[in-house]
């Protein structure tokens, strides 16, 4: 596996970086166990507050340097890659701000004695994250795990080893010890002997559904806790009586952001053939629109895909579409120009034979389906191997919820493209995975709940 810096908005290869070897491995494990043991968990709250909260000043006043690195190494536009250093910091200040009370003992209901309920950390936890967004990935690990007493050794992806290495030095500027987050440049067979081993008492991944096969198979072989984020073909349903200015709003916004490439993007959009030209006519005309070149110019409204490998796989996932009776309303090709460019593309006439139907596309694609009905837009929402997120547009707010309730997904926004914040549960079911991070819930997952009986 080759750690490397490629720019994809020119194809330049900026920088390679070697793997870590077995001795250096096993190194790095028995350091974060030590520190684990004989430090961090032994810290107080107070002093692990700390710590996270120059993390995020840290992360606030150096913006610009921590989002020009995002956009070099996987071509988020700037000013998204500014948005999600933002995000980060409030990550981490939510947990250093919050753990306190999110980690309270309970005290029990018991007919004799005391009975009480603590929140003890595990240990050392393993962590797999992707590249889409390389520092959003990490402090949703690294909040509430470090402020819970758990130490962190954290594969990243092998195209943003520089935002990798810069999330390590933030906080060892901000004062955790060495051990307390590690990240490390393995390959996967290595990484299969970490989930292995005996000092790793938990394991997290974020990326597809194949990984997530994969890593849960070796987590569960070793009897490790393990939570899996993973794909998604989220549906975004716009009913017959929706505001169409909001319903174009966040359906180019829930495509767009990020390029499409994110698990939590607008892919399948289920509309009421009531209102299904209107939409399609101007979404179609707003994405015509976007302008691609440089994501670090603030011109940019397109920037491109994170790999050659991404671009060639969602253009092989274009043409069989295409091949199976889908048409082409918009795009369908890359651009002529260097980088990894897609034009943004609309697909439509998708039955359930075509191939497209099942699958997700992590793109600027959008997959275009008309229903009679809320009943057969839900029937359509949940023909999918995935649930992790969704979106219902209308102006009936009580039918929206009504509507979320019957959508088999782990999120469901009402009149708003699917997206996270510190406080909100984020994960999904299916093959999107399970367990849940953010909010109270993703500071319960890695932890011993250590009842504490007195007869």
């Amino acid at each position: 596996m080759s750690y490397q810096t490629i720019n994809p908005s020119n194809e330049e290869k900026v920088k390679v970086f070697p793997e870590h070897t077995d001795e250096q491995l096993e190194e790095l494990i028995a350091r974060a166990q030590s520190t684990y043991q004989n430090d961090w968990s032994q810290r107080t709250l107070a002093g692990r507050k700390t710590v996270l909260k120059n993390a995020a000043s840290i992360m606030r006043k150096r913006r610009s340097d921590f989002a020009r690195l995002v956009t070099l190494e996987m071509g988020k536009l700037l000013r998204e890659a500014g948005e999600e250093v933002d995000l980060s910091a409030d990550i981490l200040d939510y947990y250093a701000d919050n753990a306190e009370r999110l980690l309270a003992p309970k005290q029990l209901k018991v007919t004799e004695g005391e009975a009480i309920l603590e929140n003890a950390p595990l240990g050392v936890i393993f962590c797999v994250e992707p590249w889409n967004f390389p520092y959003y990935q990490l402090a949703r690990v690294v909040g509430p795990n470090l402020m819970l007493g758990n130490t962190l050794v954290v594969k990243h992806a092998p195209n943003v080893p520089q935002s990798a290495l810069a999330f390590e030095k933030l906080l060892l500027d901000a004062g955790a010890p060495a051990g307390a987050y590690t990240n490390v440049f393995l390959s996967n067979e290595q990484a299969a002997v970490a989930i292995a081993d005996k000092r790793i008492r938990g394991v997290a991944l974020t990326g597809s559904e194949r990984a997530g096969s994969a890593v849960a198979a070796e987590a569960g072989k070793a009897l490790k806790k393990s939570t899996m984020e993973l794909g998604g073909s989220d549906a975004f349903i716009v009913l017959d009586d929706a505001d169409m200015d909001i319903a174009i709003k966040w359906g180019v916004w829930g495509k767009m952001n990020n390029t499409g490439e994110c698990c939590i993007a607008a892919k399948r959009f289920i509309l009421d053939e009531t209102i299904a030209d209107r939409f399609i006519d101007r979404f179609r005309q707003e994405l015509a629109k976007l302008v691609p070149g440089d994501p670090a110019d603030d011109k940019t409204t397109l920037g491109p895909l994170c790999t050659r490998a991404a671009l060639e796989l969602v253009e092989k996932q274009i043409k069989a579409a295409v091949d199976g009776g889908a048409k082409i309303l918009l795009g369908g090709k890359r651009i002529d120009r260097p980088g990894y460019f897609l034009e943004p593309t609309i697909l439509t006439n998708i039955d359930s034979r075509n191939p497209a139907y099942y699958q997700e596309f992590f793109a600027p694609v959008a997959l275009i389906f008309r229903v009679k009905n809320e009943d057969e837009a839900i029937k359509l929402a949940n023909d999918s191997p995935y649930g992790l997120g969704g979106t219902v547009i209308t102006k009936d707010v009580e039918r929206g919820k009504r509507i979320a309730r019957q959508i088999d997904t782990g999120m469901v926004f009402i009149n708003q493209a699917t997206w996270t914040a510190p406080d909100l549960p984020f994960g999904g079911v299916k093959n999107s995975g399970f367990g849940r991070e953010l909010s109270e819930l993703g500071i319960g997952e890695f932890v011993n709940k250590k009842l504490i009986r007195t007869a």
